[in-house]
């Protein structure tokens, strides 16, 4: 296994843990593409991925992630990941749950395309 991609899908999670958006974009290229889901828009350039998750922490509270085995193919990598948090204006917790796949450039990540599902409460559930 290519060491890098564990220490990016890391501390991507470290960042999202954290509600570090600055911890969180350092694992993308200036260049790079984010797509939260396959039918949601593209966010390109790293001003726009900080865009998109500079309100997790204003929403999320006591987040933890973990992500699987990694399965590469050249500057390519994906893996499982499971989110759990808190919403901080219902108390209710979510559970989501999907695969990461990355393309990597110089040692970062290029492009980053999730898909993923969630569970509030007990019950199925779209994105906020």
């Amino acid at each position: 296994m290519n060491p890098t991609y564990r220490q990016l899908i890391d501390t991507f999670g470290q960042g999202w843990e954290r509600g570090d958006v600055e911890l969180l974009s350092s694992v993308f290229t200036a260049d790079a593409v984010f797509q939260e889901t396959p039918f949601s828009q593209k966010d390109t350039g790293i001003a726009a991925i900080r865009g998109y998750w500079k309100d997790v922490p204003v929403h999320q509270a006591e987040v933890s992630f973990k992500s699987g085995e990694i399965y590469e193919a050249g500057p390519w990598f994906a893996t499982e990941f499971r989110c759990t948090f808190r919403r901080r204006r219902t108390g209710e917790k979510v559970d989501a749950r999907g695969a990461i796949f990355c393309e990597t450039k110089e040692g970062k990540i290029s492009e980053m395309r999730m898909y993923w599902h969630r569970y509030a409460g007990g019950r199925e559930e779209s994105k906020d």
